[in-house]
């Protein structure tokens, strides 16, 4: 490589991510973290990789938290600037790494929220009201899936009796058991669904016929908890519900992992203590 310029280095960088097969929503989530961390760096009048010092990556994840980023997303912006000085190792631009004794601000991951059998009858119910919302929530909690991949959805998809999800983000395409609930959820919104007028295939669509997207479903859920009193609940949380649910009913973590799409089986794993703890607190009930 004959400059030493981050913007020139960044460029090859992106370049070499997708060589490698990395989305386009990867690829811009490196980009984007990666432009900040130069523009922090460009305050610093640091232009050349080799002026870059552990202290210099140290200053950008402090000043992320005072600027009220979340340690989370701190640590992730942290693993971006991580995977760029591996690469620049690895390609001999640089002979130390020096991104690797900055440690990660600790944070405590919350546990997953899982509605009651209450809370989740009652968006049911609510959801009734209306077809194309009682689809959205019932495919939701019935299989587990993304918003992004329930946005993504085409109404082919959903003629077997499986879920065809197609690839989104990091989850690649996988078939999902469509229950009878859902199915008939889905095959109800179908009979009142407009022709798309961009002649779109999208399965949720907006009373305009344009695909309905990931914020406009969110919107549509947000509104649902309100009006049943569900408080501190995201969209992810049905997604969430149906993990725990699954295997308090017995099902593998193995098959769920798959199900839903978990490239590790740590994520689902997680779910484990949570789905103990419902079964000795029933357990308490029962003896009271």
């Amino acid at each position: 490589m004959d400059t030493m310029l981050l913007p020139s280095l960044l460029d090859k960088f992106v370049t070499y991510l997708k060589s490698q097969g990395k989305s386009d929503f990867t690829v811009i989530a490196y980009k984007k973290d990666l432009e900040q961390f130069m523009g922090f760096l460009a305050s610093r009048e640091k232009n050349d990789v080799r002026e870059i010092k552990k202290e210099d990556i140290e200053a950008f994840i402090n000043k992320l938290l005072q600027d009220n980023y979340t340690k989370k997303s701190a640590s992730r912006k942290l693993n971006s600037v991580r995977t760029f000085f591996r690469y620049l190792k690895n390609e001999g631009v640089i002979e130390q790494n020096p991104s690797l004794e900055v440690s990660h601000p600790k944070y405590a991951q919350a546990p997953p929220r899982i509605f009651s059998k209450l809370e989740y009858r009652a968006l049911r119910d609510l959801s009734k009201e209306d077809r194309r919302t009682y689809a959205l929530i019932e495919v939701l909690l019935q299989t587990g899936v993304k918003i992004g991949e329930l946005a993504n959805l085409r109404i082919s998809d959903a003629e077997e009796g499986d879920l065809r999800v197609r690839t989104y983000g990091k989850s690649l395409e996988r078939k999902v058991p469509l229950n009878k609930a859902a199915k008939k959820a889905v095959d109800d919104y179908l009979k009142v669904r407009k022709k798309s007028a961009q002649d779109d295939d999208h399965l949720f669509i907006t009373r305009t016929g344009k695909p309905l997207l990931v914020r406009n479903i969110r919107q549509i859920i947000t509104r649902c908890f309100r009006e049943v009193g569900i408080e501190n609940a995201t969209v992810n949380d049905l997604r969430n519900t149906f993990i725990a649910y699954q295997l308090i009913n017995g099902a593998s973590v193995e098959y769920i992992a798959k199900i839903v799409g978990h490239r590790r089986l740590s994520s689902t794993e997680r779910f484990l203590n949570l789905v103990k703890e419902e079964a000795e607190r029933k357990e308490r009930l029962g003896e009271l």
